[in-house]
């Protein structure tokens, strides 16, 4: 990565410290990704004490001709889920959680009596409203406030929710519906634009409301795949070939596909064509329509809903980066892997990159240009007179120890005065009738020190 990020647990071992797991639900992943017309298994009704199975209904995407509106849970899951832990939500709330942040949730409506959303929901229409039950979970996945008792929470608990219907009353969805509640999800600014739906068709449409929706600096976050298909009645094929779906497969949406417990896809999951990120999606417990009560659900737009919420924890802890740069830094700081894996604390806390998704640019090189003419010549002035200082100084300390050695005569005037002594010696000399030479010799006397020494001198003279 062109950019330092946080040190953590391996992702193995936080996949598998889970404390409620799809075992403990007593539903498998596969049962939880059954087909959208299955009815619910509601368990008996009580609270289920910390640490014993419960049985949890499941969650619907769409309604069949005959079949009633979601029903409250009777069951609330005390413990943690799974997802909480992979994601390691506890430790990414102590930066953020999704403070100041409006998070549109496009999809079947959202209930605004749950008591995990109470006070944070704003509708518009009668999206307030939600028979199926599908939008009401996923905006929980995003935003379930962290309550006393209760193992489940929302990725981004303190976000906003803006609830926009994408779907008719029994959750059936068209291109036409959706586009028009992204658009109305823009207009209305909301910072991250979550999209339940995985269509085959209106591509034209879907980009054209996509377009708009990044224009307005909103993410618009959306599944890779449906969370389920009808089988071929004629083959019992349990689902296509993998193929793009819309709006998930648009350049400007972060498009998600689901895994499980140990990282991979249930094997009866619709096949995805392409993706930018995985996360947690097979078997997720989340609220549903009614009461306090649990779901257990699985797929891509339950996947999506997590990062959603992530997008909504990074845009209230680095508010200054657009709607481009938190996608790139979840897709960025995720685990590696054939699809990355999400990791919302790396995507919120890791060193920020540049608006290009590179290494920071480093700052250029300030080289000073040439001084103005007087500093030169102040310089070369101050130089010289430096330099004359040493010499002085050089000087000095060979001529001072001379000086002294001759207590500060001049040159040759220790042999000079020698010389007299020696000749005021032959002057006396010279007067005992000594070598005229002394006397000559005396007269060099005259420049001792001892001139009574030179006239002895010139008397030894005359005494030859």
């Amino acid at each position: 990565m062109p950019a330092t990020r946080p040190t953590r647990r391996s992702r193995a071992a936080r996949l598998f410290a889970v404390t409620l797991s799809a075992a403990t639900l007593s539903l498998s992943a596969a049962s939880a990704a059954a087909p959208a017309s299955a009815a619910p298994q509601v368990p008996a009704a009580g609270p289920t004490p910390a640490g014993e199975a419960v049985s949890l209904p499941q969650l619907r995407t769409a309604l069949a001709a005959d079949a009633t509106c979601a029903v409250g849970s009777q069951e609330t899951a005390a413990e943690q889920p799974w997802s909480r832990q992979a994601l390691g939500l506890d430790r990414v709330w102590r930066l953020s959680q999704g403070e100041d942040v409006t998070v549109a949730v496009v999809d079947t409506g959202v209930s605004t009596t749950v008591p995990a959303l109470d006070g944070r929901v704003t509708a518009v229409g009668d999206a307030g409203e939600d028979c199926v039950g599908h939008g009401t979970f996923a905006a929980g996945l995003i935003a379930a406030a962290r309550l006393d008792g209760v193992g489940v929470a929302g990725v981004a608990p303190h976000v906003r929710i803006l609830a926009v219907r994408g779907t008719d009353e029994r959750g059936t969805a068209t291109a036409d519906r959706v586009a028009q509640g992204i658009r109305a999800a823009a207009d209305r600014k909301a910072d991250v634009i979550y999209v339940g739906l995985a269509l085959t068709t209106g591509r034209e449409e879907l980009t054209d409301a996509v377009s708009y929706a990044a224009a307005r600096d909103a993410l618009v976050v959306a599944p890779a795949a449906p969370d389920a298909v009808p089988k071929d009645p004629a083959t019992g094929d349990p689902g296509p070939r993998p193929r793009p779906y819309f709006p998930g497969f648009l350049p400007d949406v972060l498009s998600v596909m689901d895994h499980g417990t140990g990282g991979a896809r249930p094997e009866d999951a619709v096949p995805v064509f392409s993706a930018d990120l995985a996360a947690p999606g097979g078997a997720v417990v989340s609220i549903g329509p009614r009461g306090s009560g649990h779901y257990i659900g699985s797929g891509s737009s339950l996947a999506a809903a997590h990062v959603a919420g992530a997008a909504a924890l990074v845009r209230a802890y680095q508010p200054e980066l657009d709607a481009a740069e938190v996608s790139r830094r979840l897709v960025a700081f995720a685990y590696p892997a054939d699809v990355p894996m999400l990791d919302p604390y790396a995507a919120v806390a890791a060193v920020a990159a540049d608006r290009a998704g590179q290494r920071p640019a480093q700052a250029p090189a300030h080289v000073p240009g040439p001084p103005p003419a007087a500093t030169q010549a102040r310089a070369l002035m101050v130089a010289a007179a430096g330099g004359a200082v040493v010499l002085l100084v050089a000087a000095g300390a060979v001529i001072v120890p001379r000086g002294k050695a001759r207590s500060w005569q001049p040159a040759g005037m220790d042999g000079a005065g020698g010389a007299g002594s020696a000749g005021g010696a032959g002057g006396a000399g010279g007067a005992d009738g000594a070598d005229g030479a002394d006397g000559v010799g005396s007269a060099d006397g005259v420049y001792g020190a001892d001139g009574v020494g030179s006239a002895e001198g010139a008397g030894g003279a005359d005494g030859d």
